[in-house]
C-alpha cells in the first residue's frame, strides 16, 4: 500500500484544489503543507483576497493532513480567523498540523502564510468514516 493513499487519492480527483493551483507541498502522518497563488479572480471589492479562498486552502490542507494515515475522515466542524489581508500575485502557504486523535475524532491547526506573515489561523475536528466504494 502506498503511502498516504487516501490523500493522494483523494486530491487526484479534487478538481476545485485542482482548478484553483492548489499545489501539495508535503505530506506526513497527521501533517501536510500546501500552496496556493492569489489570482486576480480570487480578490474582493477591496482588492484583497476574498476569504472564501483563503479558508478552501485551509479546508483542502486540513483534509490532506486528516486523511494521511489508513483511515477515511471527514470535517465534523471547522473555522478560522482572519489576521491580515492578502492580495494578487501573494503566495499563500498552508500548514496543518494534528494537535489530537482519540477514537474516530481528530483535531488538527492549519496556519496560513504568506512569507513572514500569519494571514489566518483555522482549526478543524474530523471524524473518521467508512472508506468510500
Amino acid at each position: 500500500m502506498t503511502q498516504h493513499r487516501i490523500a493522494h487519492e483523494m486530491f487526484a480527483v479534487d478538481a476545485a484544489s485542482q482548478k484553483l493551483g492548489i499545489e501539495l507541498i508535503d505530506l506526513g502522518e497527521g501533517s501536510a503543507t500546501m500552496s496556493m497563488t492569489i489570482t486576480e479572480d480570487m480578490v474582493n471589492g477591496y482588492s484583497i483576497t476574498h476569504g472564501g479562498y483563503v479558508f478552501l486552502l485551509a479546508d483542502t490542507t486540513f483534509a490532506m493532513a486528516c486523511n494521511s494515515r489508513e483511515d477515511s475522515a471527514v470535517a465534523a466542524r471547522c473555522d478560522i480567523r482572519y489576521l491580515r489581508s492578502t492580495k494578487a500575485g501573494d503566495v499563500l502557504i498552508a500548514q496543518a498540523v494534528e494537535r489530537a486523535r482519540f477514537g474516530r475524532n481528530g483535531i488538527y491547526d492549519v496556519t496560513i502564510s504568506s512569507g513572514d506573515d500569519v494571514v489566518a489561523e483555522f482549526r478543524g475536528d474530523s471524524r473518521t468514516i467508512a472508506s468510500p466504494k
